[in-house]
């Protein structure tokens, strides 16, 4: 049987990725306090090749509004630096032998509403995401039942589940983002 085959949980993994890459998304939203997520997707010209921020140097966070970047390698200090620089965080390194540290400034009440509308932004996007699986899904059990490989009955049933699993992403989706909005704007 060379057909395809409806899989529920495969679709729920597929969902949950969308959420949680919009977790992942959100986290490095700046909030006014200090993560290390912020500096999560910072990249480093490192020993002839683009690095990961993680992949040279340890990231703590010492006080609720300061980043500590402990490079590992002295030569790529400077390397650090230029790419906390280019990834524009609004952060300016202040450096000391091996160890960068980042001042988190207050955020204003414009920076706070364009941070609520970026976060929105990734929101839809994952809610697209999740969309386009629950698509897939139901695509999948149409072609099923035109093959008569499933009878018309399942085909409702397994779609109710696969609406049923859309909702409760999308509803994980708003969730999160209610979340990032709420932090965003009362720190």
């Amino acid at each position: 049987m060379a057909a395809p085959t409806h899989n529920l949980d495969d679709l729920k993994r597929r969902m949950q990725g969308a959420i949680t890459s919009l977790k992942h998304e959100l986290g490095g939203l700046r909030t006014g306090r200090a993560s290390a997520a912020l500096v999560d997707h910072v990249q480093v010209d490192a020993y002839g090749t683009h690095m990961p921020l993680n992949q040279v140097a340890t990231v703590t966070v010492p006080e609720p509004r300061l980043l500590s970047v402990q490079v590992w390698d002295r030569s790529l200090v400077h390397a650090v630096e230029k790419g906390i620089a280019a990834a524009n965080l609004g952060l300016t390194p202040n450096t000391e032998g091996q160890t960068i540290r980042l001042r988190i400034p207050e955020l204003n009440e414009e920076r706070r509403k364009e941070l609520a509308k970026v976060a929105h932004k990734y929101a839809e996007a994952a809610r697209i995401a999740v969309r386009h699986v629950r698509r897939d899904g139901l695509e999948v059990l149409k072609k099923l039942e035109k093959d008569h490989t499933v009878s018309e009955d399942e085909h409702k049933r397994q779609a109710d589940l696969v609406q049923k699993a859309t909702d409760q992403a999308i509803h994980d989706v708003d969730a999160a983002l209610a979340a990032k909005e709420k932090e965003i704007m009362t720190v």
